[in-house]
């Protein structure tokens, strides 16, 4: 095991996900699709092999110590491994384009979720294979961020660390002086225990409370990894009903801060959830927008005297809440109650609450994609601080180093961070207008690809996009989106290092 962590990272996760590929191969085999079962077979046996022979001929180089090569390793992985991953699916299908089969799985490693084919064209082989990519995907981003992420200040931990994005951290001194390949066998052998523990426990009581086997696991592994892939559409067109939607949505709070389920990073000052700010602004959204969502449609029902049937308002609130903490933590699946409360009012309700949910984001170092809590929480309290000011001009602000940091250099970056956002959905955007599609279209690609929201073009707008009806430039940008989001573009910036390139 010593000497398989000293291999790079790319070799690793090119070597993962070629051994994954026989999970779907059996149970293709088991339901007697030996087409599917041979297309996954085989291309994980020719991965394994090339991965294997690749493997020996480094045998004896020693590790990569470079922290941001390792960085450049991670966005190869999403730009590059999808090509591997979409050759067993584009075989499966044959009727589509690799292309098509490529802006899959980009999709699903990301996280993102783009619904691109109809759930009755791809059988329940490739409905998991869908779900397992993203699954891995959303670990890949678990280990990446206490591995490669915090140890240089970046995805969203530059904002309460002491370093500059892209450089390590002078309070953390072990991680920033270890040896990546330690960092990532260390992170890997204490989150996956947690991360499958999770999965299963979901996926089991999904199965207790009526849903089909391969239906729970799947809708366990998109919870879990926040990619909302589904085989029946999400929970609105599962069988298991409320209590389901109600499991779900306890599993989706994982997604709003990392002290859930770990305290393996500097994300925060505060080790108590009750503390945590990223929780707790998770929380008050939570609690407010459903609220705010539930008055306005009372208001439409009690214009059209509906306003009495309280199992339907109950109903309606229910559905609002599921679905604000799904997008909040940019899963993107939707409550059976949401359709409920435009039935009972008679109103829409808008998208344009869904893609702010989901550029608001979950929590940091989460899979959760989106700005993140904790910079909106920056700027939140920059922003109160100056309000202070304006009133009492000679106040001192309160005191503590963590505060400090975060009303001042915290809240700069985050602004940076947030305008960076801006100018790569504005780009984005442009783009998509570009290559021929709608300002309300290009809008909610831009907005589900930078979030990794890909349910957004199905429930934001008026009418669903049909994303597998783009032009090719258009998917391969969309393509490029889902990348950029998930790897935020403050990284990217990180990776035009003269140190790194110099090598």
């Amino acid at each position: 095991m010593a000497r398989l962590w000293r291999l790079p990272l790319f070799l690793l996760l090119a070597g993962a996900v070629s051994v994954s590929m026989l999970a779907p191969a059996a149970v293709a085999l088991a339901r007697e699709e030996f087409h599917v079962a041979r297309s996954f077979f085989y291309a994980g046996l020719l991965g394994t092999l090339i991965v294997a022979l690749i493997a020996v001929a480094r045998a004896g180089r020693p590790p990569e110590r470079d922290a941001p090569r390792q960085l450049l390793a991670l966005l190869a992985g999403f730009v590059l491994l999808p090509v591997g991953l979409a050759v067993p699916f584009h075989e499966a299908v044959r009727t589509t384009s690799f292309l098509n089969a490529y802006l899959e799985m980009v999709s699903c490693l990301t996280t993102t979720g783009v619904p691109i084919f109809e759930p009755g064209r791809l059988s329940p082989a490739l409905h998991l294979w869908r779900a397992q990519v993203g699954w891995m995907g959303g670990f890949v981003i678990w280990t990446a961020a206490v591995a490669i992420l915090a140890p240089l200040s970046l995805g969203g931990f530059e904002v309460t660390a002491s370093g500059e994005p892209g450089r390590a951290d002078p309070r953390q001194p072990a991680m920033a002086t270890a040896a990546p390949a330690t960092r990532l066998a260390r992170a890997a052998r204490r989150l996956a225990p947690v991360y499958a523990a999770l999965t299963l426990v979901l996926w089991l009581m999904l199965m207790a409370l009526g849903e089909a086997p391969m239906t729970a696991a799947i809708h366990a592994m998109a919870t879990i990894s926040t990619s909302g892939i589904s085989d029946a559409g999400g929970p609105v067109g599962a069988t298991a009903g409320f209590w389901a939607e109600a499991v779900i949505f306890a599993f989706l709070f994982f997604a709003l801060s990392r002290l859930t389920f770990s305290s393996d990073t500097l994300a925060s000052a505060r080790t108590r959830l009750s503390q945590d700010p990223e929780f707790r602004l998770g929380l008050v959204l939570v609690l407010g927008v459903p609220l705010v969502l539930f008055l306005r449609h009372w208001a439409g029902a009690y214009e059209v005297d509906q306003e009495e049937n309280l199992a339907q308002a109950l109903r309606a609130h229910w559905g609002a809440s599921f679905t604000v903490l799904s997008f909040l933590s940019t899963t993107g699946f939707v409550s059976s109650g949401w359709g409920a409360a435009q039935v009972w009012s008679g109103l829409g309700t808008p998208g344009m609450i869904l893609m702010g949910l989901a550029m608001l984001g979950g929590g940091v170092a989460t899979t959760a994609g989106g700005v993140k809590l904790l910079r909106i929480y920056a700027l939140y309290l920059h922003g109160l601080r100056e309000m202070e000011k304006l009133v009492h001009p000679s106040s001192v602000g309160r005191a503590g180093g963590f505060s400090r940091r975060l009303r001042r250099q915290g809240a700069f970056i985050a602004f940076v961070f947030f305008m960076l956002f801006a100018l790569s959905l504005t780009v984005t955007s442009l783009l998509f207008a570009v290559l021929g599609s709608s300002f309300e279209e290009a809008v909610v690609l831009a907005i589900a690809a930078l979030t990794t929201t890909g349910p957004l073009v199905i429930w934001a707008p008026e009418t669903p996009i049909l994303v597998i009806e783009l032009s090719q430039g258009g998917k391969l940008l969309l393509a490029g989106a889902m990348v950029l989001g998930r790897f935020e573009l403050l990284a990217i910036i990180a990776l035009i290092s003269p140190a790194l390139w110099r090598r």
